[in-house]
Parts: C-alpha cells; structure tokens; sequence
C-alpha cells in the first residue's frame, strides 16, 4: 500500500509524517523504516525506528529509489512501515514521473505500508498520484 502526505512547504506535513511513524512503531508487530534527506528527524523519531538517510546511498532519481525501497523489502521480510521525506528533493518535480514510481512501488508492497510527503497541492497532481491519497 502507498499513500501521500500532501501540502506546501512549510505546511506541517514532516509533523504529520513523525506522529504516523510514532503510531506505526507502536501498533507495528515488525520493523518500521523512516528515509529521510539529511538529519532533520534524527532527533524526532523514537531509536527503535531504522532512520536512513538516503543522501548516504547516492540516490539520483526514480529508478534509483525504486531499487532503494525493493531492496529494503526484499532483505527485511519483517518490515510494515516505510516512511520517506521530502519525495521531490529525492527524485525530481515531475510528477508524471512520481505517479510512474508510485505504481511501480504500489506493485511490490504487499504487506507494507510506504508513506511519502510531497510538497504539492492537491490540484496541481495528476490522477495517477491523486490515487494515493
């Protein structure tokens, strides 16, 4: 399951994203992940939460983080919950091609739940990223 946290920057969605995780953490029967674009939530997220930056693997676009979040699947069976910050300034503005990476990550999560910010308004997405809402 994917879903999208939306809004403007500056609109609460990274405070959004940190109670989710928090609830995750807690109902969770597994592990839970939280990606994240440098340290902003080193000091918000509980220690028992796996905290990656993903400025650490080098990650350059849609293909690559794809790849990053079917590795992170494939090598840990017990994981529920994935969470990313900042989905734009991973991989790019275009959100044709976030609606693409969407589906194709919607495709291999059986199980677990990806969640992502967005820094966009509702109305300028297309449909293929609306669904996710």
């Amino acid at each position: 399951m994917v879903k999208l946290i939306p809004g403007k920057r500056g609109s609460g969605k990274t405070k959004l994203l940190i109670d989710a995780i928090h609830e995750a953490e807690k109902q969770s029967k597994g592990n839970v992940v939280a990606i994240q674009l440098g340290s902003s939530l080193n000091h918000d997220i509980y220690h028992r939460i796996r905290l990656i930056n993903i400025e650490d693997y080098k990650i350059l676009g849609y293909d690559d983080l794809h790849g990053f979040i079917a590795g992170l699947l494939a090598s840990d069976y017990d994981c529920t919950d994935i969470f990313v910050d900042g989905l734009l300034k991973i991989v790019g503005r275009d959100l044709n091609e976030v609606g693409k990476l969407l589906d194709r990550i919607a495709e291999i999560t059986d199980s677990t739940c990806v969640t992502f910010t967005i820094s966009a308004e509702t109305g300028e997405m297309p449909d293929a990223v609306k669904k996710y809402l």
